[in-house]
Protein backbone atom coordinates (compact mmCIF):
# COMPACT_ATOMS: atom_id res chain seq x y z
CA UNK A 1 0.00 0.00 0.00
CA UNK A 2 1.16 3.39 -1.11
CA UNK A 3 1.79 6.05 1.59
CA UNK A 4 1.91 9.77 2.00
CA UNK A 5 1.38 10.76 5.50
CA UNK A 6 3.33 14.14 5.17
CA UNK A 7 2.17 17.45 3.82
CA UNK A 8 4.33 19.94 1.18
CA UNK A 9 4.03 23.25 2.89
CA UNK A 10 6.67 26.11 2.49
CA UNK A 11 9.08 23.87 0.72
CA UNK A 12 9.02 20.86 3.02
CA UNK A 13 7.51 17.57 3.59
CA UNK A 14 6.19 17.83 7.07
CA UNK A 15 4.34 15.95 9.48
CA UNK A 16 0.73 16.65 10.38
CA UNK A 17 -0.33 18.37 13.58
CA UNK A 18 -3.01 17.06 15.07
CA UNK A 19 -4.25 15.21 11.53
CA UNK A 20 -5.56 11.33 11.68
CA UNK A 21 -5.15 8.56 9.20
CA UNK A 22 -7.00 7.89 5.91
CA UNK A 23 -7.63 4.97 3.90
CA UNK A 24 -8.01 5.26 0.04
CA UNK A 25 -10.05 2.29 -1.44
CA UNK A 26 -9.33 0.53 -4.54
CA UNK A 27 -12.93 0.99 -6.53
CA UNK A 28 -12.01 -2.01 -8.73
CA UNK A 29 -11.43 -4.61 -5.61
CA UNK A 30 -12.50 -2.77 -2.48
CA UNK A 31 -9.25 -2.59 -0.28
CA UNK A 32 -7.09 0.08 0.93
CA UNK A 33 -4.47 1.07 -1.68
CA UNK A 34 -3.18 4.55 -0.73
CA UNK A 35 -2.71 5.98 3.15
CA UNK A 36 -2.98 9.29 4.07
CA UNK A 37 -3.15 11.86 6.50
CA UNK A 38 -6.22 14.38 6.81
CA UNK A 39 -4.99 17.66 8.11
CA UNK A 40 -5.81 19.83 10.66
CA UNK A 41 -6.88 23.80 11.10
CA UNK A 42 -2.97 24.46 12.50
CA UNK A 43 -2.07 22.30 9.25
CA UNK A 44 -4.13 25.00 7.40
CA UNK A 45 -3.14 27.98 9.39
CA UNK A 46 0.60 26.65 9.02
CA UNK A 47 0.15 26.57 5.01
CA UNK A 48 -1.46 29.91 4.81
CA UNK A 49 1.33 31.50 6.52
CA UNK A 50 4.00 30.31 4.38
CA UNK A 51 1.85 31.02 1.21
CA UNK A 52 1.49 34.62 2.38
CA UNK A 53 5.03 34.79 3.05
CA UNK A 54 5.77 34.21 -0.06
CA UNK A 55 3.20 36.11 -1.68
CA UNK A 56 5.32 39.39 -0.86
CA UNK A 57 8.29 38.48 -3.13
CA UNK A 58 6.97 35.68 -5.84
CA UNK A 59 3.58 38.62 -6.81
CA UNK A 60 6.83 40.69 -7.77
CA UNK A 61 8.70 37.82 -10.28
CA UNK A 62 8.20 39.26 -14.00
CA UNK A 63 6.46 37.63 -16.27
CA UNK A 64 9.83 36.15 -17.83
CA UNK A 65 10.57 34.22 -14.36
CA UNK A 66 7.41 32.60 -14.06
CA UNK A 67 7.33 31.76 -17.95
CA UNK A 68 10.75 29.75 -17.05
CA UNK A 69 9.09 28.28 -14.04
CA UNK A 70 6.12 26.52 -15.75
CA UNK A 71 8.60 25.41 -18.41
CA UNK A 72 10.57 23.90 -15.72
CA UNK A 73 7.17 22.31 -14.78
CA UNK A 74 6.29 20.68 -17.75
CA UNK A 75 9.23 19.13 -18.48
CA UNK A 76 9.35 17.73 -15.17
CA UNK A 77 5.66 16.93 -15.27
CA UNK A 78 6.45 15.18 -18.70
CA UNK A 79 9.02 12.92 -16.91
CA UNK A 80 5.95 11.73 -14.25
CA UNK A 81 2.95 11.25 -16.56
CA UNK A 82 3.73 7.27 -15.94
CA UNK A 83 3.36 7.99 -12.26
CA UNK A 84 0.49 10.39 -12.67
CA UNK A 85 -1.40 7.91 -14.78
CA UNK A 86 -0.89 4.75 -12.11
CA UNK A 87 -1.73 6.67 -9.03
CA UNK A 88 -5.21 8.27 -10.72
CA UNK A 89 -6.14 4.49 -12.34
CA UNK A 90 -4.97 3.06 -9.17
CA UNK A 91 -7.46 5.59 -6.87
CA UNK A 92 -10.23 6.21 -8.64
CA UNK A 93 -10.43 3.24 -11.33
CA UNK A 94 -9.73 4.56 -14.69
CA UNK A 95 -8.35 2.21 -16.44
CA UNK A 96 -4.61 2.34 -17.13
CA UNK A 97 -4.89 3.16 -20.86
CA UNK A 98 -7.24 5.89 -20.20
CA UNK A 99 -5.24 7.36 -17.36
CA UNK A 100 -2.35 7.21 -19.93
CA UNK A 101 -3.74 8.71 -22.63
CA UNK A 102 -6.52 11.01 -21.46
CA UNK A 103 -6.55 11.36 -17.60
CA UNK A 104 -2.38 12.93 -16.95
CA UNK A 105 -2.19 14.28 -20.15
CA UNK A 106 -5.34 17.03 -19.81
CA UNK A 107 -2.87 18.27 -16.81
CA UNK A 108 0.48 18.71 -18.54
CA UNK A 109 -1.99 20.85 -21.21
CA UNK A 110 -3.10 23.23 -18.47
CA UNK A 111 0.31 23.99 -17.94
CA UNK A 112 1.27 24.31 -21.84
CA UNK A 113 -1.32 26.93 -22.26
CA UNK A 114 -0.78 28.87 -19.38
CA UNK A 115 2.20 29.22 -20.28
CA UNK A 116 1.00 30.38 -23.72
CA UNK A 117 -1.67 32.59 -22.08
CA UNK A 118 0.83 34.30 -19.85
CA UNK A 119 3.38 35.47 -22.65
CA UNK A 120 0.61 37.34 -24.72
CA UNK A 121 -1.14 38.26 -22.01
CA UNK A 122 -2.39 42.23 -22.17
CA UNK A 123 -1.44 43.26 -18.07
CA UNK A 124 -2.06 47.34 -19.01
CA UNK A 125 -4.28 48.55 -20.93
CA UNK A 126 -4.88 52.59 -21.22
CA UNK A 127 -8.38 54.01 -21.02
CA UNK A 128 -8.74 57.49 -21.54
CA UNK A 129 -6.65 58.73 -18.71
CA UNK A 130 -6.92 55.96 -16.83
CA UNK A 131 -4.18 53.38 -16.19
CA UNK A 132 -5.83 49.49 -16.43
CA UNK A 133 -3.51 47.11 -14.81
CA UNK A 134 -3.49 43.42 -13.99
CA UNK A 135 -2.09 42.26 -10.74
CA UNK A 136 -1.38 39.08 -8.75
CA UNK A 137 -4.38 38.18 -6.90
CA UNK A 138 -3.09 36.92 -2.92
CA UNK A 139 -2.78 33.52 -1.81
CA UNK A 140 -5.42 31.46 -3.28
CA UNK A 141 -6.92 27.93 -2.06
CA UNK A 142 -7.99 25.29 -3.94
CA UNK A 143 -10.30 22.41 -3.38
CA UNK A 144 -10.46 19.67 -6.04
CA UNK A 145 -12.15 16.71 -7.05
CA UNK A 146 -11.56 12.73 -7.48
CA UNK A 147 -13.46 12.44 -11.27
CA UNK A 148 -10.23 14.12 -13.23
CA UNK A 149 -7.87 14.74 -10.16
CA UNK A 150 -5.20 16.00 -12.34
CA UNK A 151 -7.17 18.26 -14.71
CA UNK A 152 -8.82 20.00 -12.29
CA UNK A 153 -6.15 20.29 -9.86
CA UNK A 154 -3.69 21.81 -12.66
CA UNK A 155 -6.55 23.89 -14.25
CA UNK A 156 -5.83 26.04 -10.97
CA UNK A 157 -2.39 25.38 -10.02
CA UNK A 158 -1.09 26.53 -13.53
CA UNK A 159 -2.87 29.98 -14.20
CA UNK A 160 -2.29 31.12 -10.17
CA UNK A 161 1.56 30.34 -11.09
CA UNK A 162 1.35 32.05 -14.09
CA UNK A 163 -0.51 35.23 -12.27
CA UNK A 164 1.85 35.24 -9.48
CA UNK A 165 -0.36 33.80 -7.01
CA UNK A 166 0.83 31.38 -4.18
CA UNK A 167 -1.82 28.75 -2.94
CA UNK A 168 -2.62 25.92 -0.72
CA UNK A 169 -3.76 22.77 -2.62
CA UNK A 170 -6.62 20.42 -1.19
CA UNK A 171 -7.18 17.49 -3.55
CA UNK A 172 -9.68 15.03 -2.83
CA UNK A 173 -9.23 12.43 -0.11
CA UNK A 174 -10.81 9.83 -2.55
CA UNK A 175 -7.68 10.30 -5.07
CA UNK A 176 -4.53 12.01 -3.56
CA UNK A 177 -1.99 10.62 -5.06
CA UNK A 178 -1.30 12.50 -8.37
CA UNK A 179 -1.20 15.33 -5.73
CA UNK A 180 2.04 14.31 -4.13
CA UNK A 181 3.23 13.72 -7.36
CA UNK A 182 2.57 16.82 -8.24
CA UNK A 183 4.14 18.50 -5.19
CA UNK A 184 7.26 16.47 -6.02
CA UNK A 185 7.66 18.02 -9.61
CA UNK A 186 7.06 21.59 -8.17
CA UNK A 187 9.81 20.49 -5.95
CA UNK A 188 12.03 19.93 -8.52
CA UNK A 189 11.39 22.15 -11.23
CA UNK A 190 12.48 24.82 -8.09
CA UNK A 191 9.26 26.44 -7.54
CA UNK A 192 10.08 29.02 -4.06
CA UNK A 193 9.34 28.12 -1.11
CA UNK A 194 5.79 28.51 0.13
CA UNK A 195 4.59 29.31 -3.27
CA UNK A 196 3.11 26.27 -3.65
CA UNK A 197 1.78 23.79 -0.74
CA UNK A 198 0.05 21.15 -0.32
CA UNK A 199 -2.37 19.61 2.62
CA UNK A 200 -4.62 16.90 2.15
CA UNK A 201 -7.73 16.45 3.97
CA UNK A 202 -11.75 15.90 3.51
CA UNK A 203 -14.23 19.00 2.76
CA UNK A 204 -15.73 19.42 6.66
CA UNK A 205 -12.14 20.00 7.81
CA UNK A 206 -9.19 20.84 5.87
CA UNK A 207 -11.41 22.42 3.06
CA UNK A 208 -14.28 24.66 5.53
CA UNK A 209 -11.33 25.78 7.27
CA UNK A 210 -9.38 26.87 3.92
CA UNK A 211 -13.00 28.61 2.56
CA UNK A 212 -13.20 30.65 6.14
CA UNK A 213 -9.70 31.55 6.21
CA UNK A 214 -8.92 35.27 6.59
CA UNK A 215 -5.59 35.02 5.16
CA UNK A 216 -7.04 33.06 2.04
CA UNK A 217 -7.93 36.02 -0.67
CA UNK A 218 -9.89 33.55 -2.94
CA UNK A 219 -10.98 29.95 -2.62
CA UNK A 220 -11.11 28.12 -6.14
CA UNK A 221 -13.38 25.07 -5.73
CA UNK A 222 -14.54 22.36 -7.81
CA UNK A 223 -16.76 19.74 -7.06
CA UNK A 224 -20.91 19.23 -6.45
CA UNK A 225 -23.02 21.94 -6.24
CA UNK A 226 -24.34 21.33 -2.88
CA UNK A 227 -20.28 21.13 -1.31
CA UNK A 228 -20.11 24.83 -3.35
CA UNK A 229 -22.73 26.28 -1.75
CA UNK A 230 -21.03 25.19 1.86
CA UNK A 231 -17.68 26.44 0.15
CA UNK A 232 -19.45 29.45 -0.57
CA UNK A 233 -21.23 30.11 2.73
CA UNK A 234 -17.84 29.42 4.65
CA UNK A 235 -15.75 32.03 2.49
CA UNK A 236 -18.73 34.75 2.96
CA UNK A 237 -17.52 36.44 6.40
CA UNK A 238 -14.18 37.35 4.95
CA UNK A 239 -15.38 38.91 1.47
CA UNK A 240 -12.67 36.28 -0.50
CA UNK A 241 -13.63 35.90 -4.46
CA UNK A 242 -14.89 32.81 -5.00
CA UNK A 243 -14.43 30.76 -7.87
CA UNK A 244 -16.61 27.25 -8.54
CA UNK A 245 -17.26 24.66 -11.07
CA UNK A 246 -19.59 22.76 -9.98
CA UNK A 247 -22.56 20.32 -11.20
CA UNK A 248 -23.91 19.58 -14.86
CA UNK A 249 -26.66 17.57 -16.29
CA UNK A 250 -25.97 17.47 -19.73
CA UNK A 251 -28.67 17.83 -22.61
CA UNK A 252 -27.19 16.21 -25.86
CA UNK A 253 -29.93 17.89 -28.33
CA UNK A 254 -30.11 16.02 -31.67
CA UNK A 255 -31.39 17.59 -34.51
CA UNK A 256 -34.22 16.53 -36.31
CA UNK A 257 -33.53 14.23 -39.39
CA UNK A 258 -29.58 13.96 -37.77
CA UNK A 259 -27.44 11.12 -39.40
CA UNK A 260 -27.83 9.37 -36.59
CA UNK A 261 -25.06 6.57 -37.09
CA UNK A 262 -22.82 9.67 -37.36
CA UNK A 263 -23.22 11.81 -34.95
CA UNK A 264 -24.38 10.01 -31.93
CA UNK A 265 -21.34 8.05 -31.41
CA UNK A 266 -18.81 11.18 -30.54
CA UNK A 267 -21.65 12.54 -28.31
CA UNK A 268 -22.46 9.10 -26.30
CA UNK A 269 -19.28 8.73 -25.89
CA UNK A 270 -18.93 10.95 -23.49
CA UNK A 271 -21.09 9.25 -21.32
CA UNK A 272 -19.14 6.21 -21.34
CA UNK A 273 -15.43 7.98 -20.92
CA UNK A 274 -14.15 7.67 -17.30
CA UNK A 275 -17.45 5.53 -16.36
CA UNK A 276 -19.48 8.56 -16.67
CA UNK A 277 -17.81 10.42 -14.41
CA UNK A 278 -17.29 13.50 -15.97
CA UNK A 279 -19.81 16.76 -15.38
CA UNK A 280 -19.76 18.12 -18.90
CA UNK A 281 -21.09 13.76 -19.86
CA UNK A 282 -24.17 14.74 -22.82
CA UNK A 283 -26.27 12.40 -20.82
CA UNK A 284 -29.51 13.58 -21.70
CA UNK A 285 -30.58 12.40 -25.68
CA UNK A 286 -33.31 14.81 -26.76
CA UNK A 287 -34.53 12.98 -29.90
CA UNK A 288 -37.15 14.44 -32.50
CA UNK A 289 -39.97 11.78 -31.91
CA UNK A 290 -39.77 10.86 -35.42
CA UNK A 291 -36.27 9.18 -34.83
CA UNK A 292 -36.58 7.72 -31.34
CA UNK A 293 -36.92 3.95 -32.00
CA UNK A 294 -33.60 4.38 -34.52
CA UNK A 295 -31.66 6.55 -31.94
CA UNK A 296 -32.53 4.22 -29.53
CA UNK A 297 -30.97 1.25 -31.01
CA UNK A 298 -27.87 3.37 -32.03
CA UNK A 299 -27.36 3.93 -28.56
CA UNK A 300 -28.27 0.69 -27.39
CA UNK A 301 -25.79 -0.82 -29.60
CA UNK A 302 -23.09 1.58 -27.97
CA UNK A 303 -24.06 0.35 -24.38
CA UNK A 304 -23.65 -3.14 -24.77
CA UNK A 305 -20.63 -2.77 -26.98
CA UNK A 306 -19.16 -1.04 -23.92
CA UNK A 307 -16.75 -3.68 -21.70
CA UNK A 308 -16.64 -3.08 -18.27
CA UNK A 309 -13.02 -4.35 -16.92
CA UNK A 310 -10.08 -4.43 -14.57
CA UNK A 311 -8.63 -0.90 -14.31
CA UNK A 312 -5.30 -2.28 -13.75
CA UNK A 313 -4.92 -3.85 -17.48
CA UNK A 314 -4.67 -2.47 -20.99
CA UNK A 315 -7.04 -2.08 -23.16
CA UNK A 316 -10.42 0.29 -24.28
CA UNK A 317 -12.88 -0.66 -21.29
CA UNK A 318 -14.48 1.23 -18.91
CA UNK A 319 -13.80 0.86 -14.87
CA UNK A 320 -15.79 0.82 -11.80
CA UNK A 321 -17.15 4.51 -10.11
CA UNK A 322 -14.78 5.76 -8.11
CA UNK A 323 -16.27 4.69 -4.55
CA UNK A 324 -19.12 2.96 -2.38
CA UNK A 325 -21.07 6.22 -1.72
CA UNK A 326 -21.18 6.99 -5.73
CA UNK A 327 -22.33 3.52 -6.45
CA UNK A 328 -25.28 3.72 -4.44
CA UNK A 329 -26.55 6.47 -5.77
CA UNK A 330 -25.79 5.50 -9.37
CA UNK A 331 -27.95 2.34 -8.39
CA UNK A 332 -30.57 4.72 -6.46
CA UNK A 333 -30.94 6.82 -9.86
CA UNK A 334 -31.39 3.49 -11.97
CA UNK A 335 -34.22 2.09 -9.64
CA UNK A 336 -35.95 5.68 -9.46
CA UNK A 337 -36.17 5.55 -13.62
CA UNK A 338 -37.47 2.35 -13.11
CA UNK A 339 -40.44 3.08 -10.29
CA UNK A 340 -40.86 6.55 -12.27
CA UNK A 341 -41.73 4.43 -15.63
CA UNK A 342 -39.10 5.33 -17.57
CA UNK A 343 -38.47 2.03 -20.42
CA UNK A 344 -35.24 0.07 -19.42
CA UNK A 345 -34.08 -0.58 -22.62
CA UNK A 346 -30.54 -1.85 -21.38
CA UNK A 347 -27.53 -2.38 -18.55
CA UNK A 348 -30.10 -1.97 -15.07
CA UNK A 349 -29.59 -2.14 -11.56
CA UNK A 350 -26.13 -4.66 -10.18
CA UNK A 351 -22.92 -4.79 -11.38
CA UNK A 352 -21.77 -6.27 -14.71
CA UNK A 353 -22.49 -10.50 -15.37
CA UNK A 354 -18.76 -11.66 -14.25
CA UNK A 355 -18.40 -8.88 -11.29
CA UNK A 356 -19.15 -9.61 -7.66
CA UNK A 357 -16.78 -7.14 -5.75
CA UNK A 358 -15.83 -3.82 -7.09
CA UNK A 359 -18.13 -0.47 -8.02
CA UNK A 360 -18.69 -1.86 -11.08
CA UNK A 361 -21.47 -0.35 -13.04
CA UNK A 362 -23.52 -1.90 -16.03
CA UNK A 363 -24.03 0.60 -18.97
CA UNK A 364 -27.44 1.41 -18.79
CA UNK A 365 -29.43 3.31 -21.33
CA UNK A 366 -33.37 4.30 -20.61
CA UNK A 367 -36.33 5.41 -22.95
CA UNK A 368 -39.05 6.84 -22.72
CA UNK A 369 -38.08 9.65 -20.19
CA UNK A 370 -39.89 12.26 -18.85
CA UNK A 371 -38.16 15.69 -18.46
CA UNK A 372 -39.17 15.93 -14.51
CA UNK A 373 -38.01 12.38 -13.67
CA UNK A 374 -35.23 12.11 -11.51
CA UNK A 375 -32.72 11.06 -13.34
CA UNK A 376 -33.75 13.57 -16.05
CA UNK A 377 -32.63 16.58 -13.14
CA UNK A 378 -29.75 14.99 -11.02
CA UNK A 379 -26.32 14.60 -11.87
CA UNK A 380 -26.04 10.95 -12.54
CA UNK A 381 -21.89 10.60 -12.52
CA UNK A 382 -22.33 7.00 -14.34
CA UNK A 383 -22.63 5.26 -17.51
CA UNK A 384 -26.17 5.85 -17.76
CA UNK A 385 -28.14 7.67 -20.39
CA UNK A 386 -31.28 8.70 -20.82
CA UNK A 387 -33.97 9.47 -23.73
CA UNK A 388 -36.40 12.10 -23.85
CA UNK A 389 -38.62 13.02 -27.16
CA UNK A 390 -39.47 16.52 -28.97
CA UNK A 391 -42.02 17.78 -31.11
CA UNK A 392 -40.17 20.59 -32.53
CA UNK A 393 -37.25 22.93 -31.71
CA UNK A 394 -38.09 25.18 -29.19
CA UNK A 395 -39.83 22.19 -26.58
CA UNK A 396 -36.10 20.34 -27.29
CA UNK A 397 -34.12 24.11 -26.12
CA UNK A 398 -37.02 24.49 -23.47
CA UNK A 399 -36.14 20.70 -22.03
CA UNK A 400 -32.48 21.65 -22.71
CA UNK A 401 -32.60 24.25 -20.27
CA UNK A 402 -34.81 22.86 -17.78
CA UNK A 403 -32.81 21.83 -15.31
CA UNK A 404 -30.84 23.72 -12.54
CA UNK A 405 -27.75 23.20 -13.98
CA UNK A 406 -25.64 24.84 -17.22
CA UNK A 407 -22.15 23.99 -17.94
CA UNK A 408 -22.11 22.62 -21.08
CA UNK A 409 -24.63 21.26 -23.86
CA UNK A 410 -24.08 19.15 -26.76
CA UNK A 411 -25.91 19.20 -30.36
CA UNK A 412 -25.54 16.18 -32.70
CA UNK A 413 -26.59 17.02 -36.42
CA UNK A 414 -25.75 19.39 -39.03
CA UNK A 415 -22.95 21.82 -37.63
CA UNK A 416 -24.69 25.11 -39.73
CA UNK A 417 -27.99 24.50 -38.27
CA UNK A 418 -26.52 23.80 -34.65
CA UNK A 419 -24.76 26.61 -34.77
CA UNK A 420 -28.08 28.40 -35.03
CA UNK A 421 -29.36 26.39 -31.90
CA UNK A 422 -26.37 27.16 -29.70
CA UNK A 423 -26.98 30.49 -28.67
CA UNK A 424 -30.10 29.31 -27.45
CA UNK A 425 -28.51 26.86 -24.38
CA UNK A 426 -27.89 28.20 -21.43
CA UNK A 427 -24.72 26.46 -20.66
CA UNK A 428 -20.81 27.55 -20.82
CA UNK A 429 -19.86 25.15 -22.82
CA UNK A 430 -21.43 24.22 -25.85
CA UNK A 431 -19.97 21.40 -28.33
CA UNK A 432 -21.28 20.11 -31.74
CA UNK A 433 -20.85 16.47 -32.47
CA UNK A 434 -18.73 16.17 -29.52
CA UNK A 435 -18.36 16.43 -26.01
CA UNK A 436 -14.66 17.57 -24.70
CA UNK A 437 -13.42 21.32 -24.14
CA UNK A 438 -10.77 23.19 -25.74
CA UNK A 439 -8.22 23.67 -23.32
CA UNK A 440 -7.29 27.01 -24.48
CA UNK A 441 -10.63 28.25 -24.39
CA UNK A 442 -12.77 29.22 -21.49
CA UNK A 443 -14.58 26.64 -19.59
CA UNK A 444 -17.18 27.14 -16.68
CA UNK A 445 -21.11 27.03 -16.00
CA UNK A 446 -24.28 29.36 -16.11
CA UNK A 447 -27.17 29.11 -13.24
CA UNK A 448 -26.12 26.39 -10.26
CA UNK A 449 -22.91 25.08 -12.28
CA UNK A 450 -20.92 28.05 -10.98
CA UNK A 451 -18.99 30.86 -11.62
CA UNK A 452 -15.86 32.31 -12.82
CA UNK A 453 -13.76 30.88 -15.71
CA UNK A 454 -10.66 28.40 -16.14
CA UNK A 455 -8.34 27.55 -19.02
CA UNK A 456 -6.05 29.48 -21.00
CA UNK A 457 -6.37 33.28 -20.73
CA UNK A 458 -9.78 33.72 -19.34
CA UNK A 459 -8.33 31.00 -16.56
CA UNK A 460 -5.24 33.67 -16.02
CA UNK A 461 -7.62 36.85 -15.66
CA UNK A 462 -9.54 35.23 -13.15
CA UNK A 463 -6.39 34.48 -10.36
CA UNK A 464 -5.76 38.16 -10.76
CA UNK A 465 -6.79 41.31 -9.36
CA UNK A 466 -8.02 44.80 -11.86
CA UNK A 467 -6.26 47.64 -10.56
CA UNK A 468 -7.48 51.52 -12.31
CA UNK A 469 -4.83 53.83 -12.05
CA UNK A 470 -5.39 57.93 -12.78
CA UNK A 471 -3.08 60.58 -12.86
CA UNK A 472 0.12 59.15 -14.26
CA UNK A 473 1.84 60.14 -17.16
CA UNK A 474 0.63 58.21 -20.10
Amino acid sequence: MERHLQFYIDGAWVDSDGGRSWQVIDPSTEQPVTEITLGSAVDVDKAVAAARRAFDTFSHTSVDERSALLGRIIEEYKARIPDIAAAISREMGAPLSFAQMAQAPTGLNHFVQAQKALESFPFEEQIGRAKVVHEPLGVVAMITPWNWPMNQIAAKVAPALAAGDTMILKPSEEAPGCAVILAEIMDKAGVPAGVFNLVNGDGPGVGAALSAHPGVDMVSFTGSTRAGIAVAQAAAATVKRVHQELGGKAPNLVLEGADLQAVLPPTVQGVLANSGQSCIAPTRLLVHQSQVDAATQVVKAMMEATVVGDPAEQGMHIGPVVNKAQYDKIQELIQSAIDEGATLVTGGPGRPDGRNAGYYIRPTLFADVRPDMRIAQEETFGPVATITSYRDRDEAIRIANDTPYGLSAAISGDPAEAATVAPKLRAGLVTINGWSPDGAAPFGGYKQSGNGREYGKYGLADFMEVKTITGAPV
